[in-house]
């Protein structure tokens, strides 16, 4: 979440976009009083048959003064999306919708599922000061959050951002959870910045894929050499986007190919099993260089074992494997999507650049 501080500063550049002092705005109730809408839901986990429309899902209101009411003009669907629908996590994001336990076992039904929106804001909170109603804005909204498989959504005035100008709705809904994603693993965690990347090697396992092809023009834009590893009918996607050098994985033994490369300063695993096991071999040692995966067991280690041994069995792993990499001279780490509408600002300022999404 942004501190006081940090929101202010989104404040004021918001105000200083346009000129003039954004006012405080206090809560406000929907100017047509609706109570229901059309959405996508689930009423239990499984395949897509559990999926029902309805046009009587309960409308959004706002319960905090930092949240927005966003009218949806486009949403997109991710593979936690299907993977939510079957159940993947539930036990997890209940705990995150109901850290008491008041509610009964369920009562995250009927669940609406789709992580990003692009949209126009409808309603403010009492504390939104950057955004007001009719602006375009796009989001990724948290998995234990109602999702935007809906004519409406509401989320945290931090999690919101202004829509990319050069991008419209159905464009800009491919990109925040993705986007959101990649950031999270290559800058939050991976420490790489605009002004660290500048002649650093960056490989990207798995570089096809949404998380992957976002990842390779960020770190392409910040000046890095990125290798990036697909199937062959991706190699012209992965030139177009930027890559130095492509590497179809189905021509031979990967980490043998890899392996004539020089070592690398950075990797971003989208793949995970048994790549791991010799992935970090490619790093430099003892220089900093980092080795960052999306491919975890934590939400499935609490699935099945529960909340208390699942996140001590997934302490007990990731902290062994730091300790492992760290005394053979690189960094292990784990990176999750974070929900960061600050993050989308950047985003949106590499997008309307024409450094990303070109």
């Amino acid at each position: 979440m942004l501190s006081r501080g940090v929101a202010s500063g989104r404040a004021l550049r918001g105000a200083a976009r346009a000129g003039v002092r954004p006012p405080v705005r206090g809560l406000r109730g929907s100017p047509r009083a609706r109570s229901a809408m059309p959405s996508w839901v689930i009423d239990r986990y499984g395949r897509n048959d559990v999926l029902r429309f309805t046009r009587n899902m309960v409308f959004p209101t706002i319960h905090f003064p930092n949240e927005v009411i966003i009218k949806v003009h486009a949403a997109s669907l991710n593979p936690i999306d299907l993977s939510m629908r079957s159940g993947y996590g539930a036990t997890a994001l209940n705990m995150k919708r109901d850290p008491l336990k008041l509610k009964s076992a369920g009562d995250e039904f009927p669940l609406t599922l789709g992580r990003d929106v692009s949209g126009v804001v409808m309603e403010c909170g009492l504390s939104v000061s950057y955004f007001k109603p009719g602006d375009e804005v796009w989001a990724a909204i948290p998995p234990w959050k109602q999702g935007t498989l809906s004519e409406f959504v509401v989320a945290s005035g931090n999690e919101v951002s202004f829509k990319p100008k050069r991008l419209r709705h159905t464009e800009a809904a491919s990109l925040p959870y993705v986007g959101l994603t990649a950031w999270s693993a290559v800058n939050q965690v991976g420490g790489l910045n605009q002004s660290n990347c500048s002649g650093k090697r960056v490989l990207i396992l798995g570089a096809s894929g949404g998380v992957g092809t976002f990842a390779v023009q960020l770190v392409k834009a910040w000046g890095a050499h990125v290798t990036a590893v697909c199937s062959h009918d991706a190699s012209t996607l992965m030139k177009k986007l930027g890559a130095d050098d492509v590497i179809d994985y189905k021509s031979g033994n990967l980490e043998e190919q890899l392996k004539t490369l020089p070592l690398f300063d950075f990797i971003l695993d989208n793949v995970g099993g048994s790549t791991e096991k010799w992935a970090l071999d490619l790093l430099k040692k003892w220089s900093g260089a980092t080795y960052v995966t999306l491919v975890t067991p934590f939400l499935i280690n609490m699935d099945k074992l529960g909340v208390a041994d699942g996140m001590l069995q997934t302490g007990v792993t990731v902290g062994s494997k730091t300790v492992k990499h760290l005394f053979k001279g690189v960094h292990y780490r784990w990176a999750f999507f974070m929900p960061s509408g600050p993050s989308l600002d950047e985003i949106a300022e590499l997008v309307d650049s024409g450094k990303v999404c070109q």
